[in-house]
Protein backbone atom coordinates (compact mmCIF):
# COMPACT_ATOMS: atom_id res chain seq x y z
CA UNK A 1 0.00 0.00 0.00
CA UNK A 2 1.60 2.98 -1.40
CA UNK A 3 1.42 6.41 1.17
CA UNK A 4 1.32 9.71 0.00
CA UNK A 5 1.22 13.41 1.16
CA UNK A 6 -1.93 15.42 2.52
CA UNK A 7 -2.26 18.76 0.48
CA UNK A 8 -4.56 19.64 3.23
CA UNK A 9 -5.04 20.75 6.79
CA UNK A 10 -4.87 16.73 8.69
CA UNK A 11 -7.43 16.90 11.55
CA UNK A 12 -5.92 13.86 12.80
CA UNK A 13 -2.63 14.31 12.20
CA UNK A 14 -0.37 12.98 14.89
CA UNK A 15 -2.29 10.40 15.86
CA UNK A 16 -2.19 8.14 12.82
CA UNK A 17 -1.94 4.35 13.09
CA UNK A 18 2.11 4.38 11.99
CA UNK A 19 2.25 5.76 16.00
CA UNK A 20 0.56 2.18 17.25
CA UNK A 21 1.60 -1.10 17.88
CA UNK A 22 -1.23 -2.45 16.43
CA UNK A 23 -1.05 -0.09 13.63
CA UNK A 24 1.74 -0.86 11.43
CA UNK A 25 -0.42 -3.38 8.86
CA UNK A 26 -2.05 -0.27 7.88
CA UNK A 27 -2.96 1.77 5.05
CA UNK A 28 -1.21 4.86 5.04
CA UNK A 29 -2.70 7.01 2.01
CA UNK A 30 -3.44 10.74 2.96
CA UNK A 31 -6.31 13.11 1.67
CA UNK A 32 -5.46 14.59 -1.48
CA UNK A 33 -6.49 18.31 -2.59
CA UNK A 34 -9.72 20.15 -1.73
CA UNK A 35 -12.62 18.22 -0.64
CA UNK A 36 -15.45 16.62 -3.11
CA UNK A 37 -18.43 18.20 -4.10
CA UNK A 38 -20.83 17.03 -2.73
CA UNK A 39 -23.23 15.98 -5.58
CA UNK A 40 -19.79 14.11 -7.01
CA UNK A 41 -20.66 10.58 -7.13
CA UNK A 42 -18.05 8.94 -5.15
CA UNK A 43 -18.77 11.69 -2.25
CA UNK A 44 -22.46 10.27 -2.22
CA UNK A 45 -22.04 6.49 -2.52
CA UNK A 46 -19.00 6.72 0.62
CA UNK A 47 -21.47 9.26 2.71
CA UNK A 48 -24.66 6.22 2.03
CA UNK A 49 -21.98 3.85 3.79
CA UNK A 50 -21.40 5.78 6.45
CA UNK A 51 -25.77 6.28 6.96
CA UNK A 52 -25.65 2.80 6.55
CA UNK A 53 -23.06 2.07 8.75
CA UNK A 54 -24.82 4.02 11.69
CA UNK A 55 -27.87 1.84 11.69
CA UNK A 56 -26.21 -1.53 12.16
CA UNK A 57 -24.28 0.56 14.81
CA UNK A 58 -27.91 1.68 16.83
CA UNK A 59 -28.76 -2.09 16.62
CA UNK A 60 -25.83 -3.31 17.40
CA UNK A 61 -25.94 -5.77 14.65
CA UNK A 62 -22.07 -5.87 15.44
CA UNK A 63 -21.59 -9.17 13.00
CA UNK A 64 -22.80 -7.57 10.17
CA UNK A 65 -20.87 -3.96 11.02
CA UNK A 66 -17.79 -6.43 10.76
CA UNK A 67 -18.13 -7.41 7.13
CA UNK A 68 -17.98 -3.67 5.87
CA UNK A 69 -14.38 -3.71 7.22
CA UNK A 70 -11.06 -4.59 5.59
CA UNK A 71 -9.29 -7.31 6.96
CA UNK A 72 -6.17 -4.44 7.68
CA UNK A 73 -8.32 -2.10 9.45
CA UNK A 74 -7.25 -0.40 12.33
CA UNK A 75 -9.53 1.67 14.32
CA UNK A 76 -7.96 4.06 17.24
CA UNK A 77 -9.36 6.61 19.50
CA UNK A 78 -6.77 7.98 20.98
CA UNK A 79 -6.82 9.70 24.49
CA UNK A 80 -7.37 13.43 24.22
CA UNK A 81 -5.36 15.65 26.89
CA UNK A 82 -5.62 19.10 27.13
CA UNK A 83 -2.75 20.74 26.52
CA UNK A 84 -0.90 24.36 25.55
CA UNK A 85 -1.26 25.63 22.40
CA UNK A 86 2.04 25.23 21.38
CA UNK A 87 2.55 22.20 22.81
CA UNK A 88 2.12 20.54 19.16
CA UNK A 89 0.27 17.69 20.69
CA UNK A 90 -3.90 17.06 22.06
CA UNK A 91 -3.43 13.39 22.65
CA UNK A 92 -1.59 11.22 25.05
CA UNK A 93 1.02 9.35 23.36
CA UNK A 94 0.55 5.73 23.30
CA UNK A 95 -2.61 5.76 25.24
CA UNK A 96 -5.77 5.00 23.43
CA UNK A 97 -9.64 4.12 24.56
CA UNK A 98 -9.36 1.78 21.31
CA UNK A 99 -6.94 0.41 19.55
CA UNK A 100 -7.63 -2.69 17.24
CA UNK A 101 -7.37 -4.45 14.68
CA UNK A 102 -10.19 -7.06 12.63
CA UNK A 103 -8.90 -9.78 15.36
CA UNK A 104 -9.52 -8.02 18.68
CA UNK A 105 -12.73 -6.11 17.12
CA UNK A 106 -14.27 -9.42 15.84
CA UNK A 107 -12.86 -10.58 19.70
CA UNK A 108 -14.66 -7.59 21.49
CA UNK A 109 -18.17 -8.51 19.29
CA UNK A 110 -17.79 -12.20 19.79
CA UNK A 111 -17.85 -11.35 23.86
CA UNK A 112 -21.43 -10.18 23.61
CA UNK A 113 -22.62 -13.46 22.50
CA UNK A 114 -21.55 -14.92 26.34
CA UNK A 115 -22.59 -14.55 29.69
CA UNK A 116 -19.46 -12.19 30.72
CA UNK A 117 -20.82 -8.84 28.44
CA UNK A 118 -23.02 -7.37 31.61
CA UNK A 119 -21.71 -3.90 30.44
CA UNK A 120 -24.62 -4.58 27.59
CA UNK A 121 -26.62 -7.51 28.52
CA UNK A 122 -29.63 -5.80 28.88
CA UNK A 123 -28.73 -3.13 25.60
CA UNK A 124 -27.87 0.01 25.51
CA UNK A 125 -30.62 2.09 23.35
CA UNK A 126 -28.14 4.42 21.44
CA UNK A 127 -28.28 6.66 18.59
CA UNK A 128 -25.67 7.76 16.35
CA UNK A 129 -26.28 11.15 15.01
CA UNK A 130 -24.24 11.72 11.66
CA UNK A 131 -23.47 15.07 10.16
CA UNK A 132 -20.77 17.30 8.64
CA UNK A 133 -19.32 14.42 6.12
CA UNK A 134 -16.77 15.60 3.44
CA UNK A 135 -14.43 13.00 1.58
CA UNK A 136 -11.24 13.86 -0.32
CA UNK A 137 -9.32 11.76 -3.20
CA UNK A 138 -6.31 9.80 -2.44
CA UNK A 139 -3.73 9.05 -4.74
CA UNK A 140 -5.16 5.67 -5.43
CA UNK A 141 -8.37 5.61 -7.21
CA UNK A 142 -10.14 3.16 -5.38
CA UNK A 143 -9.98 5.15 -1.84
CA UNK A 144 -11.50 7.61 -0.11
CA UNK A 145 -11.13 9.85 3.02
CA UNK A 146 -14.16 10.46 4.61
CA UNK A 147 -14.25 13.04 7.46
CA UNK A 148 -17.05 13.23 9.47
CA UNK A 149 -18.53 14.42 13.31
CA UNK A 150 -20.56 11.70 15.24
CA UNK A 151 -22.99 12.55 18.45
CA UNK A 152 -23.74 9.53 20.37
CA UNK A 153 -26.79 9.18 22.37
CA UNK A 154 -27.22 6.30 24.59
CA UNK A 155 -29.22 5.09 27.25
CA UNK A 156 -28.94 2.00 29.41
CA UNK A 157 -31.64 0.98 32.43
CA UNK A 158 -34.27 2.73 33.96
CA UNK A 159 -32.40 5.26 36.49
CA UNK A 160 -29.40 6.53 35.43
CA UNK A 161 -28.50 9.48 33.06
CA UNK A 162 -28.34 8.94 29.42
CA UNK A 163 -24.69 9.93 28.36
CA UNK A 164 -23.35 11.46 25.44
CA UNK A 165 -20.27 11.44 23.60
CA UNK A 166 -19.48 13.65 20.47
CA UNK A 167 -16.33 13.26 18.36
CA UNK A 168 -14.76 13.34 14.82
CA UNK A 169 -13.82 10.60 12.97
CA UNK A 170 -11.30 10.44 10.03
CA UNK A 171 -11.84 7.11 7.76
CA UNK A 172 -10.34 5.43 4.86
CA UNK A 173 -12.71 3.62 2.71
CA UNK A 174 -11.53 1.28 0.20
CA UNK A 175 -13.93 0.17 -3.38
CA UNK A 176 -14.27 -3.47 -2.96
CA UNK A 177 -16.62 -4.17 -5.85
CA UNK A 178 -19.45 -2.24 -5.88
CA UNK A 179 -19.59 -1.73 -2.05
CA UNK A 180 -17.13 0.45 0.36
CA UNK A 181 -15.10 -1.15 3.10
CA UNK A 182 -13.47 0.49 6.04
CA UNK A 183 -10.40 0.18 6.17
CA UNK A 184 -9.24 2.73 9.15
CA UNK A 185 -10.36 4.87 11.31
CA UNK A 186 -9.52 7.51 13.54
CA UNK A 187 -11.94 8.97 16.21
CA UNK A 188 -10.95 12.14 17.80
CA UNK A 189 -13.25 12.69 20.85
CA UNK A 190 -14.12 15.98 22.04
CA UNK A 191 -13.70 15.42 26.02
CA UNK A 192 -10.27 14.34 27.62
CA UNK A 193 -12.54 12.22 30.24
CA UNK A 194 -15.36 10.73 29.07
CA UNK A 195 -18.89 10.94 31.10
CA UNK A 196 -19.81 7.57 29.99
CA UNK A 197 -19.67 4.67 32.82
CA UNK A 198 -18.22 2.57 29.98
CA UNK A 199 -17.38 2.36 26.60
CA UNK A 200 -18.62 -1.14 25.46
CA UNK A 201 -19.92 0.21 22.41
CA UNK A 202 -18.47 1.30 18.92
CA UNK A 203 -18.44 4.95 17.72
Amino acid sequence: MSASTSSTADPAAGTHSSRSPLGGHAPTLQRVGRSLPFDDPRHLLAHRWLVDETYLLDAQDYRAWLDLLTDDIHYLMPVRVTTALGSGFDTAPGMAHFDEDKYSLDRRVARFATEHAWTEDPPSRMRHHLSNVRTFATEEPDHLIADSAVLLFRNRGDVRESALVSAGREDLLRRVGDTWQLARRTILVDESVLRMQNLAVFL
